[in-house]
């Protein structure tokens, strides 16, 4: 132990007389003491600063991307939306007369997409309805494979990959297959809209009518807006 503080005394006399040679005595004892004596001991980190400026920024990148990972908030998943009941009607909705505006704005909507055609029919108005949105058309069953379905009448109010979801005038929501299932909806013309007997002699005259075969019908809404329907033999029909 004295042998080490006597080595490290004797390197400090030699550090000052190299000093004093180059510099002036309050000169050399300022530069050892800043620069030798209370030097500060950098440590080096566990992971060693970039080499470069190009890492140095794809660091900084790196490090940004994950922030904004833990930031942004996680999709639901479909467990969780049915257990929040995301989709679930409420008991105190399940009337009628809530969705009857949903079907005057679905009526004026589906005017807009047919236009002419909605007089003509053809494979142009076909083409039309197979990419359509049918939240809030007045739909009925007319053939089924299961002969208690056929009847059931009411307001779109769920068009999902494999079912509607039909509430009726009774105020009951009905769970409709699409699969082994027909649906007729009747469009009124805008002429339909007058009142009295004139307009309803020709609401019976002008009335649109189309057929869903709910086996080629199988897709959500937002993905028949892009998809091409061709047309093809049916075994069924």
């Amino acid at each position: 132990m004295a042998s080490e503080t006597k080595n490290s005394t004797d390197q400090s006399l030699l550090t000052r007389q190299l000093l004093s040679r180059a510099h002036s005595p309050d000169t050399a004892s300022r530069i050892f003491a800043d620069k030798i004596q209370h030097r500060p001991l950098f440590l080096r980190p566990s992971s060693p600063p970039p080499s470069n400026a190009r890492e140095a920024r794809r660091a900084a990148r790196r490090a940004k991307q994950l922030r904004a990972q833990s930031l942004r908030p996680k999709p639901v998943s479909a467990r969780q939306r049915r257990s929040l009941g995301l989709y679930t009607v409420p008991k105190s909705t399940q009337k009628y007369a809530v969705y009857e505006p949903l079907h005057r704005l679905w009526v004026g909507y589906i005017h807009e997409v047919l236009g002419p055609e909605l007089y003509t029919g053809g494979t142009g108005a076909a083409a039309k309805l197979a990419a359509a949105d049918y939240h809030g058309a007045a739909a009925e069953v007319s053939r089924s494979s299961c002969p208690s379905r056929v009847g059931i009448r009411g307001i779109v109010i769920k068009d999902s990959r494999f079912a509607f979801e039909i509430i009726t005038e009774k105020n009951k929501v009905k769970t409709v297959p699409k699969e082994g299932t027909m649906f007729r909806i009747s469009v009124a013309a805008p002429d339909d809209e007058k009142g009295g007997d004139e307009g309803e002699e020709k609401g019976r005259r002008q009335k649109f009518t189309f057929e869903i075969h709910g086996d080629q019908f199988q897709y959500r809404s937002a993905d028949r807006a892009n998809k091409k329907f061709k047309q093809h033999y049916l075994k069924k029909l």
